[in-house]
């Protein structure tokens, strides 16, 4: 379903030299037996969620989508991120659907918390709250906060039924509070974890809110499952992905830049940075996972990339076929010249812009460029791209011989910064 392309990267890989190492890497992964094992829940699970938890998570969405103005969704990095980029690339940026769903609990911020708090006035509103432990700071204040405010405008019994905890099944304070106060639950399995969650409850809970089809979007992953099992880099578009990814990292490239021409797609761009910076970025080791959007970024990065230093390559998601279709019509005057593309598509010339910049950028400038090739990123589409990324991802870090799964390194500005807010033992 997504075709790796690789002719515009300027050299010729040695697929053949990374066969065996592909192949150990692939059983170690199907076997479960490499550092960070214990967190491969993700690798089956589109093929081993239950169609009951799907129609359970459905039937508390249809509750939402009939009763509320807003769901806000309180989490941070893997809590948020992949729900938001599902729900943007589906549904766009100025959808109309009921609820509007508002992300919360991904920064410190008082002045986004008081715009949100703002436009929350005169309308009805759920919580999602999604925390494996209960105790992620930024979504731990910001919950209490917006917590306090529903009890107030409905009481503390009409409340807590409209809040909806994703956390662990068997421990964690905000397991505790959702069993005391009456919160339905969703589970965020104990081995999987937040950057691999999107086809969990953290993710399909807000996706079906979203009013998005959330059994074509398994369907898409369970699709990828089955057809990205291969050993074989040939056959397997994904592994074919990280060995180009790992070949030119072992090029000294330091930077990969995401590439899309969407602008519904900027969050699949955040997305991807956490599950690459998150997974790869460990022992002075990884590629710098950017990205950007086209042609937007041309009048901005485009300098750069066509004559700036030769740091990067370019990983582009190519969308075959867009979901609508915009005529341009014929001016009587034409003062701005553009008769000449009058009766011609939107997409027509972003395909054209796609190619300008391809040849641009790989044939002048002599930048890589890896394209990701897809027919049309509806929900089936886009649950296939979420998992070949995930899959990519596994192989890529086990290349890079570093742990895919853990994030040692995040944990160091919590301890700083516990100590100057002056928590007990920090």
């Amino acid at each position: 379903m997504i075709k790796v392309l690789d002719e515009h990267l300027g050299r010729k890989i040695d697929y053949a030299s990374y066969k065996k190492q592909v192949e150990e890497i692939n059983k170690m992964i199907d076997d479960k037996s490499g550092p960070g094992n214990d967190y491969l829940g993700w690798l089956n699970y589109p093929s081993s969620i239950k169609e009951s938890e799907l129609d359970e998570i459905q039937k508390y969405a249809e509750i939402v989508r009939k009763n509320c103005d807003i769901l806000l969704v309180c989490g941070i990095g893997g809590s948020y991120l992949g729900a938001r980029a599902a729900i943007e690339a589906i549904n766009g940026l100025h959808s109309d659907k009921k609820p509007e769903i508002i992300f919360v609990g991904q920064s410190f911020s008082s002045d986004y918390l008081y715009e949100v708090i703002e436009h929350l006035k005169g309308k009805k509103f759920a919580i999602n709250v999604i925390s494996k432990s209960g105790t992620t700071t930024e979504t731990s204040i910001a919950f209490r906060i917006l917590k306090n405010l529903l009890e107030e405008k409905v009481g503390k019994k009409e409340a807590s039924k409209a809040i909806f905890a994703t956390t662990d099944k068997e421990k964690g304070a905000l397991l505790k509070l959702s069993k005391q106060e009456g919160y339905v639950r969703f589970v965020l399995p104990s081995d999987i974890g937040g950057r691999y969650s999107v086809f969990s409850a953290v993710g399909l809970f807000p996706i079906a809110c979203a009013g998005i089809n959330i059994k074509e979007l398994i369907a898409g992953a369970k699709e990828a499952e089955k057809s990205l099992k291969s050993p074989e880099i040939s056959a397997n578009s994904a592994y074919k992905y990280a060995v180009i990814r790992d070949a030119l990292y072992r090029e000294k490239y330091a930077d990969e830049l995401f590439v899309t021409y969407e602008p519904r797609l900027v969050s699949i761009g955040e997305w991807f940075k956490q599950l690459f910076g998150e997974s790869e970025g460990k022992e002075h080791k990884g590629l710098f996972p950017c990205s950007a959007t086209f042609s937007t970024d041309l009048h901005s990065l485009g300098q750069f990339i066509q004559d700036g230093s030769r740091v990067l390559f370019e990983t582009v998601l190519n969308i075959k076929h867009p979901n609508h279709e915009i005529s341009i019509p014929k001016a009587d005057e034409d003062l701005d010249e553009l008769n000449y593309l009058a009766g011609k598509n939107m997409s027509f010339v972003s395909e054209q812009a796609f190619k300008g910049t391809l040849e641009a950028h790989a044939e002048t400038a002599k930048v890589p460029n890896v394209i990701l090739e897809i027919d049309k990123l509806d929900e089936k589409g886009l649950g296939y791209l979420f998992y070949f990324f995930m899959k990519t991802c596994a192989m890529s870090a086990y290349l890079l011989k570093v742990n895919p799964f853990n994030q040692p390194g995040v944990e160091i500005y919590k301890k700083n910064m516990f100590h100057l807010l002056g928590k007990k033992g920090y």
